[in-house]
């Protein structure tokens, strides 16, 4: 038995531990693969769109806000793609784009939406406007705009780590001016699971009219995600604080989140200095009673936890503080939206008219009304029905001159201006991201906007286990300063910026030299781009270049102020400008310049010299006829009729070879004028030879007159006539054997006369 046992008992060991390295095996296995999972880099995906160019009325920042926000998040490692300006159509399109390339991203995707542009609120919803939208009633919202909350559920539904939509749409709009009018600024909204929705102005109130370049709210939202280490709810938190503080408290942002997963859009480096907010960002200091700080801390913390509970606990400790007006207004916006989604959620005729009952001239008065109308009910609260409980308290009385108004600003002067945060709550923002430049505007359809790249702090480290897409230049280049290709293309250079070395800048240049354009730009998103290749082949592209192209044309600004000038700086080109420069003068003088052709005949006989006697000839006569009939001397600066060409190739020519004139195209251009002059050759042919010299000295005091606006060409004139007795006497040999034979005759009486000499016979 007892070798039996040991048998049984060798064999019982081995199948214990071949079942003991097979658990490890399975364990070892499922711990490799939950560290794979654990160790798949997240990937992260962005849908910006800009609205600005409405056709109700344009705006001035929406488009900027969303190329800023589109570049931040590049340089976070996002891919993102985003448009401008789009209609009905091309928003659902690349909503619907968006969805699929979301759906296909997989379950390690972070999820940013930013819309900008129009928002309003129907029956509880939000939409987001288009560009082309005609809203005139309020019935007209839902065929007229999109459905955020369609979208948003959409996303969730997706399963992925996480998405974040952001709604800088809270505008005072200008649709539905009837005396049913919809609700102003964005309905209170609860986000789906894993989701966070930030609006720029506070539920019920909408954002102050703003010049740009850039919005409050972008501005402020980009800074705080540049921000390294900073968590997803404290971005938006110092987001609400530094847009007060840039507005001063005449906009208030708001945000609700469940988004669960923990998620930075920068990392902090070693090297960060110490965090001045540090006291801040302890758990205590947030749990703190708002009673145990002073007036001007308890304000702050209590628009930093932006709850009814810490607004109330402010009231209740400082009544009299003159941030206490300001802060029962914002409680009066909370309350009525609170009261208002609670209304809408229910959708009951005993819920609208319990809305009714404690607002009864609220902002949502008109949308309880359409709903009764929905539910055939009546429109005013009979005298008894169930009143539904909220979880607000109905307002105070001195709430209810804050929600007695359609619309709620918080510019009003009477809730005084909110002072500048303390550093303990908000650090003071970084000197190169206080005043943003305005970026270029963009030419191509739909694209969005390049702002000037600002570089990120130096101990602001880009986020790690992310798989940022390729040829993502901002992400690559955080710490450098980076400009648009176009930028580089006609500028030659980086613009400088605050805080870099030369070798940063250099290093910046050579990337922006090396990459593409398409990498710095936005992509369009698919549908909006095909859309956008359509409208380009249906409209010629130089209609679209056209603007881009006359900015750096300055020659065509400059011809029309010294046209013969620039006309004539061209001589080397085969003198093709010069033939217009002497065809206009010719055209537009020729008939004053048959006028003058008596004098001028003598000199275009010969073709040598004179083309420099022509210029003045016609100068000379239409000088006094012109002032004769025109009387203003204008005509005479412009030269129109007095060959402008001219007076400035004389100031050109002297320092240049005078051949260049002699050889000016004007000669095969004049042969008109020449072969006029022929036909009054007759009448100065009596004239003896000192005729031409006479001429030429009439004609020197000729344009005397014009010598005071063009003394140039009177020293041209006299140069080039000298200098015509001297080689070109043999073109003037024809007309002289003319003039030789008149004398002959003259000179025979005078041997007649001999007779009557001295020492000779006396004549008969």
């Amino acid at each position: 038995m007892s070798p039996m046992l040991s048998m049984m008992g060798s064999s019982l060991r081995k199948t214990i531990r071949a079942f003991f390295a097979m658990m490890l095996v399975l364990a070892g296995i499922a711990v490799a693969s939950a560290a794979a999972a654990q160790g798949s880099p997240e990937k992260r995906i962005a849908l910006v769109v800009g609205n600005a160019a409405y056709q109700a009325g344009a705006l001035p920042t929406p488009a900027n806000d969303a190329g800023l926000i589109a570049q931040t998040l590049q340089a976070a490692g996002f891919d993102v793609i985003g448009a401008r300006d789009l209609d009905q159509n091309g928003l659902r399109d690349a909503m619907r784009d968006f969805l699929t390339k979301a759906n296909a991203s997989g379950p390690d995707t972070i999820v940013f939406v930013y819309l900008a542009g129009y928002g309003v609120q129907y029956q509880g919803d939000n939409y987001f406007v288009p560009v082309d939208a005609q809203i005139a009633n309020a019935t007209d919202v839902p065929l007229q705009a999109v459905r955020t909350s369609d979208f948003t559920k959409s996303l969730a539904a997706l399963n992925n780590r996480g998405s974040i939509v952001v709604l800088d749409a809270a505008r005072a709009n200008p649709f539905v001016q009837s005396n049913q009018p919809l609700a102003g600024g964005l309905a209170l909204v609860d986000p789906d699971a894993n989701q966070l929705i930030a609006f720029n102005a506070a539920p019920g109130t909408v954002a102050p009219q703003e010049a740009g370049p850039y919005g409050s709210y972008a501005h402020a939202l980009a800074e705080m995600i540049r921000v390294g280490g900073l968590s997803l709810g404290d971005v938006f938190d110092r987001t609400r604080l530094r847009v007060s503080d840039l507005t001063k408290g005449a906009q208030i942002s708001w945000n609700a989140s469940k988004f669960n997963n923990a998620f930075t859009f920068f990392d902090r480096g070693p090297n960060a200095p110490a965090a001045q907010v540090s006291s801040y960002d302890n758990a205590a200091i947030r749990t703190k009673a708002i009673r145990d700080f002073d007036e001007r801390d308890a304000y702050f913390a209590a628009l930093d936890r932006d709850t009814m509970r810490g607004y109330e606990d402010f009231l209740a400790a400082y009544p009299n503080d003159p941030m206490a007006r300001r802060v029962r207004a914002i409680m009066a916006a909370r309350r009525e939206a609170i009261t208002w989604r609670e209304t809408w959620v229910a959708d009951t005729p005993e819920a609208y008219w319990s809305y009714l009952r404690r607002y009864p001239r609220g902002p949502h008065v008109w949308d309880a009304r359409r709903r009764l109308e929905h539910f055939e009910a009546a429109l005013e609260p009979p005298s008894s029905f169930t009143v539904i409980e909220y979880d607000v308290p109905p307002p105070p009385p001195p709430e209810i001159v804050y929600v007695d108004r359609r619309v709620l600003y918080f510019d009003d002067a009477d809730f005084g201006y909110a002072p500048p945060p303390p550093v303990v709550f908000l650090a003071p923002p970084p000197p190169d991201f206080v005043v943003l430049e305005p970026p270029r505007s963009s030419v191509d359809l739909y694209v969005l906007p390049d702002p000037v790249f600002v570089p990120v702090q130096e101990w602001v480290e880009p986020p790690r286990d992310v798989a940022p897409p390729q040829n993502n230049i901002y992400f690559n280049n955080i710490h450098n300063t980076v400009v648009n290709n176009t930028t580089v293309n006609e500028n030659g250079a980086a613009p400088t910026a605050p805080g870099l070395t030369t070798g940063q800048k250099l290093g910046a240049a050579a990337v922006i030299a090396g990459a593409g354009a398409a990498a710095m730009h936005v992509a369009l998103p698919p549908s909006v781009q095909k859309k956008a290749a359509v409208l380009q082949k249906q409209t010629p592209a130089p209609a679209v270049k056209a603007a881009p192209a006359t900015a750096p044309a300055v020659a065509p600004s400059v011809q029309p102020q010294t046209g013969n000038a620039a006309a004539h700086t061209l001589p080397g080109a085969s003198g093709q400008p010069l033939p217009p420069a002497g065809k206009v003068p010719n055209n537009q003088g020729a008939p004053q310049a048959k006028q003058p052709l008596p004098p001028a005949g003598n000199t275009p006989a010969v073709k040598g010299q004179n083309q420099v006697a022509k210029t003045p000839a016609p100068q000379a006569a239409p000088s006094v006829k012109q002032n004769s009939v025109a009387a203003a001397p204008k005509p005479n600066a412009h030269g129109q009729p007095v060959n402008p060409a001219t007076p400035p190739v004389v100031a050109k020519v002297p320092p240049k070879p005078n051949a260049v004139v002699n050889r000016q195209p004007q000669v095969g251009n004049q042969p008109h004028v020449a072969a006029a002059p022929p036909r009054h050759v007759n009448p100065p042919a009596a004239q003896p030879k000192p005729a031409p010299h006479v001429a030429v000295q009439q004609q020197a005091p000729a344009p005397k007159p014009q010598a005071q606006p063009r003394p140039q060409p009177q020293p041209r004139v006299v140069q080039q006539q000298a200098p015509a007795p001297k080689p070109q006497a043999q073109p003037r040999a024809q007309p002289q054997p003319q003039a030789k034979k008149p004398p002959p005759a003259p000179q025979k009486p005078p041997e007649k006369k001999k007779c009557g000499a001295p020492g000779l016979p006396a004549c008969q």
